[in-house]
């Protein structure tokens, strides 16, 4: 030992001479020194196995510790404490798992026949109200499996003067002897704070280790926060194996003269990582005042007695008992751990099924777990998405006005129960697209045929008013009118749910593929008084009136008897009861726009009837020849009607086929109807009873079409007259289901808004 100090004795001298020669420089050096020191240098062990609970460097300033006093931290084994296995023991269910803030997992446990080993109990203490863990008298912060940890509080240990001299202070001793820990030389640092200082950490157990930290400067100004590599502060490593050590002062290195900027030092073992330099440690007691003069500081733990190959001779002793475990051998002094193997995760000390588990079988369950936590929260936000369009549309008016008048025939759907009635609204299903919306033929609940429609965008305005509009719409019973039998309105744009008209259109009659058919000219004049009669019940009896605001052949519908079917209630208003109310954007179908509609954007009942007299242009039996009656019809018929020249616009063959007198009454009221002036256009109701008036002179006996031939017409009987104005429906299959299948005119729109 005394060779050993002549070899130390050079280092130390140089470095007071350094200190000589450089007074105002800052030097903090550390010697690493294996069995150097002499107690000559005053290097102080203390042994105190009967020595006091841990005592805070706190208590010494406030005067509870009198000078020199030493704390103890207390791991060692006693006679009574069991490190070794007699049997790898498996802990009950009712074992605490939990201490405070920290999990405490096997091979540690509290309680009686809780952990692997006596050495492993963990005493759950209740400080100031709080649960805290403790081995021994070590509190633990946290428990690692998989690397086989322990983070705990170490205690700093402080030397101070004042101005007199040595005041005293409060050194710590950690002695793990005979127990499964070790200080780890990855995470720990021996950390010295302080001015004129030289502090000493040695080891008296199996590495021999002892190292020396010195410091000195005179004033703060070279200090820098977060550097550790000199200038009041100094950190050094330790070596694998540790299982005990002491930290002591030299007296001589009095920091008295300085006692007005620094007049105490520290030292500690500590985790590097918790650490951050600041020069307030230097000038203040900041550093020892966190946690009671305490920081971290990490140890690990293993099954120290015997090695893998020693262990698996004995399995009742073998701490690995999962299946999917594997013996490791211990890289920080003897023994072994448990590790699960590759590919598993878990506790590899408890058996199976509490063992370590398949990584994969885990990710999928949690996979599993997520996903169906995840769809759970979709499902709520689309349900409360719902729920807002449902409130939007003005779903909860329409529901408080069906249950005030119970027996209303109108359903609210799902969109899942149109989803399914449409199959997806595949594109075989579609059978009118327009302005307004897609049409899709669909079947609902008891195999009923409706047609469904997928509105376009809908206005803020007509959010607000949808549920009340779909509500007055219900409510319409009239055989001319297409019956809304529902609607879904927890969807961004409603859909709306009609009852399924299988003959098209008017003008796909007059006009479109089937113009081919022979329409009489006594069936034509039956279905624009039908209309007639679904536009006059909607202007005059509906409450409130609601004006159409695109009447069209392409928006009257024909059922399986050819009856006409008012539809496409897309530009419809309800009439407002203000008469100077206008709408802000003029709807409707070109050549069927009112003109004075068009100028004051105010939309009028005498509006559908300006479009009504377009209708009626359509089934006169007017020549369609020539660039101007191509471009204007109505202004061709206008001026033969002023010019009292009807015959010049007729088509030549008409005179012997029909009455004149029913020629021309149409023509009378077509022209009325068109009136440039709305106020000089008739009623519907007018209207209406002028066709009925009309459809009568064709009963007349001198009249060559009866009821009885239109009849028998219409339904594809055999016809007596050759007018080439007759239906003829025998080579078609225009009736019943070939029908169905019948493109439809895509320019049109075929249902209400």
């Amino acid at each position: 030992m005394a060779h050993n100090c002549m070899h130390a004795l050079p280092i130390i001298h140089g470095l007071l001479l350094f200190m000589t020669f450089y007074p105002r420089r800052l030097c903090i050096v550390c010697v690493d020194l294996f069995h150097a020191f002499h107690d000559d240098i005053d290097v102080q062990y203390i042994s105190i196995y009967t020595g006091m609970a841990y005592t805070s460097n706190a208590a010494y300033r406030k005067g509870a510790i009198s000078k020199g006093t030493c704390g103890r931290l207390i791991l060692e084994k006693t006679a009574s404490a069991k490190h070794t296995i007699a049997t790898a023991a498996v802990p009950s269910p009712q074992c605490q798992s939990r201490c405070g803030d920290v999990d405490i997992q096997y091979p540690f446990g509290i309680g009686a026949n809780c952990s692997l080993a006596e050495l492993f109990n963990v005493e759950c203490k209740v400080q100031h109200g709080i649960s805290k863990p403790f081995i021994g008298n070590v509190e633990v912060l946290n428990i690692s499996l998989s690397r086989s940890t322990l983070r705990v509080f170490n205690g700093i240990s402080t030397f101070c003067y004042n101005a007199s001299g040595l005041m005293g202070g409060v050194r710590f001793r950690f002695n793990a002897k005979n127990t499964p820990f070790r200080f780890l030389d990855v995470y720990n640092k021996f950390t010295v704070i302080g001015c004129n200082t030289l502090a000493y950490i040695a080891d008296d157990g199996g590495t021999g280790y002892q190292s020396g930290c010195f410091s000195q400067y005179r004033d703060l100004s070279g200090l820098v926060d977060g550097s550790c590599s000199g200038m009041g502060c100094r950190q050094t490593t330790i070596p694998r194996g540790m299982y005990y050590y002491n930290v002591t002062f030299d007296k001589r290195f009095n920091t008295s003269p300085i006692s007005r900027f620094g007049r105490c030092s520290y030292a500690v073992l500590m985790e590097a990582a918790s650490f951050n330099f600041s020069t307030t440690y230097i000038n203040t007691t900041k550093f020892d005042g966190t946690n009671g003069g305490r920081v971290p500081m990490v140890i690990d733990w293993a099954i120290r007695e015997k090695s893998c190959d020693i262990a698996k001779q004995n399995m009742t002793s073998y701490a690995c008992l999962s299946s999917n475990s594997e013996c490791v051998a211990s890289t920080n002094g003897p023994g072994y751990v448990c590790n699960c193997s590759h590919g598993y995760e878990g506790n590899p000390y408890l058996p199976d099924p509490h063992g370590c588990h398949g990584v994969i079988i885990g990710f999928i369950v949690l996979m599993i777990i997520a996903f169906c936590g995840q769809l759970v929260i979709q499902r709520r936000k689309l349900t409360k998405i719902k729920k807002e369009y449902f409130r939007q549309h003005g779903g909860m008016i329409l529901f408080e006005s069906m249950k005030s008048k119970k027996g209303l025939a109108f359903t609210v759907f799902t969109e899942a129960e149109l989803i399914h009635a449409t199959n997806n609204f595949d594109k075989s299903r579609v059978i009118g697209q327009g302005g307004h919306g897609t049409v899709y033929k669909g079947t609902v609940k008891d195999n009923v045929l409706v047609a469904i429609k997928r509105c376009a965008l809908v206005d803020e305005r007509q959010k607000k008013e949808f549920g009340q509009e779909m509500l007055i719409l219900s409510q319409i019973n009239h055989k001319n009118i297409i019956k809304l039998l529902g609607c879904c309105l927890e969807v961004e744009v409603p859909m709306l749910v009609y009852e399924f008209v299988p003959n098209g259109t008017l003008f796909e009659l007059i006009h479109g593929k089937n113009q081919g058919l022979q329409i009489s000219f006594s069936t034509l004049l039956r279905i624009a008084h039908e209309a007639a009669e679904g536009l006059h019940f909607l202007h005059s009896y509906a409450s409130p009136p609601i004006l159409h605001g695109d009447v069209k052949t392409a928006n009257i519908l024909l059922d399986e008897n050819y009856m006409a079917k008012v539809t496409d209630f897309g530009a419809s208003i309800l009439a407002p009861s203000d008469k100077e109310q206008f709408v802000t954007m003029v709807q409707g179908t070109c050549g069927y726009l009112d003109p004075e509609y068009m100028q004051t954007c105010q939309l009028t009942d005498k509006s559908d009837v300006y479009s009504f007299g377009v209708i009626l242009l359509e089934i006169l039996p007017l020549k369609l020849e020539g660039p101007a009656i191509q471009r204007s019809l109505s202004s061709v018929f206008l001026s033969a009607m002023k010019g009292n020249n009807l015959d010049s616009v007729l088509v030549s063959d008409i005179k012997g086929q029909e009455s004149m007198e029913l020629i021309g009454g149409l023509a009378e009221l077509t022209k009325q109807c068109l009136d440039m002036c709305g106020a000089n256009r008739p009623s519907m109701k007018e209207i209406t009873d002028e066709l009925g008036r009309l459809r009568k002179l064709s009963l007349h006996p001198w009249v060559q079409v009866d009821a009885e031939m239109e009849t028998e017409n219409l339904l594809g009987g055999p016809s007596t007259i050759n007018s080439g104005l007759e239906i003829e429906t025998s080579s078609t299959g225009y009736l019943g289901e070939g029908r169905e299948n019948l493109p439809m005119n895509p320019g049109s729109t075929y249902y209400a808004r």
